[in-house]
């Protein structure tokens, strides 16, 4: 049975709230890695949002399953391993064409969907992915060479795209609070693996400490917590599609606050993106086989999440 239309709507709202969020910390995170490297930074991102979560969700995060801890684990490691592959590849791309990589798991989730859920998607699904891969190649693309940066930085998009599945598949209302706080622990672990050979440095001063609280507690415990609880209620695909928005709030708040100039390649993206996400809004509906196949997923159903 799908999830009251409702609900489904507040979903996607929520989703896009978080998508404006991520957005925000661009410019945040373009000045905070010129001094904190960018494992160091996650690491202490995702610890603090880890700690303050458990802090304030401990009971639920204890009431969890066994099977919900594992399903957290199988979260975290899939966007911590994206996140470091991700910082890897951009250590040898450009900041362009590493947003216009990350951001195909639009494509690759409902292909990893299709082929291990065999999941049906519909034709009209797959246009909106098509408009939403071509209006993030318009926003982010300067130029385009494949290397050992790109490779790193498919493969992170292939987990996040997992990461998105999983959590169609396993993500629960009920769970989401202890799934998001287990998420956020084992993303510091991973993140702190990358970080360990070079020892931990943290913020140098007051601004820097304010900017990464914020990408924490807001962009971090907030965010994860939102998705999560966001994609019991949506598929997976459809989830993708609303999250590539981010590049969208990106330029947005770069503009804003960032000093950035808008250029016509801005508008042009960003039109496009929102267009895809309003054409599989509109023809989604709680009947739909595409909206109702993994918004209301079983709770014994595997699951994947970003």
């Amino acid at each position: 049975m799908s999830a009251p239309a409702g609900r489904t709507r507040l979903a996607t709202l929520l989703l896009i709230g978080v998508t404006a969020v991520w957005g925000s910390t661009f410019f945040l995170i373009r000045d905070l890695v010129e001094t904190v490297p960018p494992a160091d930074f996650l690491t202490v991102r995702f610890g603090i949002a880890a700690i303050v979560m458990f802090a304030l969700f401990r009971r639920q995060t204890l009431a969890l399953s066994r099977r919900d801890l594992r399903i957290g684990v199988v979260l975290g490691v899939l966007y911590g391993s994206a996140q470091v592959l991700q910082t890897m590849g951009l250590q040898h791309t450009d900041a362009s064409v590493s947003g216009f990589i990350t951001g195909t798991y639009v494509v690759l989730t409902p292909v990893l969907g299709a082929v291990l859920l065999r999941e049906h998607i519909r034709p009209v699904t797959w246009a909106a992915v098509a408009l939403a891969t071509a209006g993030l190649a318009v926003l982010s693309l300067r130029g385009f060479a494949v290397g050992a940066g790109e490779a790193l930085t498919l493969l992170s998009a292939v987990l996040y795209a997992g990461h998105i599945v999983a959590l169609g598949r396993w993500s629960t209302a009920r769970a989401a609070v202890g799934l998001a706080t287990v998420q956020a622990a084992v993303i510091a672990v991973v993140t702190g693996v990358a970080a360990v050979p070079g020892g931990l440095t943290l913020p140098a001063d007051g601004g820097q400490w304010a900017s990464l609280l914020y990408m924490a507690l807001i962009a971090g415990a907030g965010a994860l917590w939102a998705q999560t609880w966001a994609q019991a209620h949506l598929t997976a695909t459809r989830a993708a599609i609303v999250m590539a928005l981010e590049p969208v709030f990106a330029a947005f708040f770069a503009v804003l606050l960032g000093g950035e100039s808008l250029t016509r390649r801005m508008l042009i993206g960003g039109a496009m993106v929102v267009t895809a996400m309003y054409l599989v809004e509109l023809k989604s509906t709680p009947r739909d086989p595409d909206a109702s196949a993994a918004d209301d997923p079983p709770v014994e159903a595997l699951h994947h999440d970003v």
